[in-house]
């Protein structure tokens, strides 16, 4: 048993399909205190900070603690969640036809072992169809998802070439932590 330091129901999911049992914490961490606007530096900074407030509360004697975050990047830019339908429309057309990387970072740590990693995952998208956008905007699905995509939702049918887990995508490499477990 794990204790998941996330709010993230996309997050929950993943250890459930993949037979991972845990509780779910999540905390407060305020990720407008980060400045630095470079995407790896920003998720890393994001999940250390995270995990440190989740490791003050509970620490790791009763379970291990895992905490991950995830940004997505298109042409060097750093796409966090969008603020409203403008900030999610203009991310979505700057990706439309574009390469996009997910970069999520996850931090474990048990009594015996802690592992600390920086997994990305980068597709090529064809055009995004301009109504299908405006129906995906409209659902509002956008909201609460780096770079206001949804690999496994709305972007899956344009994608052209994807190189890495589509689980580091949608917030949390678990090929790479069930190893370690």
């Amino acid at each position: 048993m794990i204790r998941l330091g996330s709010n993230s129901p996309t997050r929950a999911l993943i250890l459930k399909n993949f037979g991972i049992d845990f509780i779910q914490n999540g905390g407060d961490f305020d990720e407008d205190s980060i400045t630095t606007t470079n995407p790896k530096a920003f998720c890393y900074e994001a999940t250390k900070g995270k995990f440190n407030e989740l490791y003050k509360k509970y620490g790791v004697n009763e379970m291990p603690l895992l905490v991950a975050d995830s940004v997505v990047t298109c042409e060097g830019k750093l796409l966090r969640k969008a603020k409203d339908l403008t900030d999610a429309k203009a991310m979505l057309e700057l990706q439309s036809g574009n390469k996009t990387s997910v970069i999520t970072c996850m931090i474990y740590k048990s009594k015996e072992k802690e592992l600390v990693d920086i997994s990305i995952t980068t597709y090529e998208f064809e055009k995004f169809d301009e109504k299908h956008m405006q129906e995906y905007l409209d659902s509002k699905e956008c909201f609460g998802k780096a770079g206001a995509i949804m690999v496994e939702g709305f972007c899956k049918p344009y994608i052209k070439n994807v190189v890495g887990y589509e689980s580091c995508a949608m917030g949390l490499c678990v090929e790479k932590l069930k190893i370690f477990l």
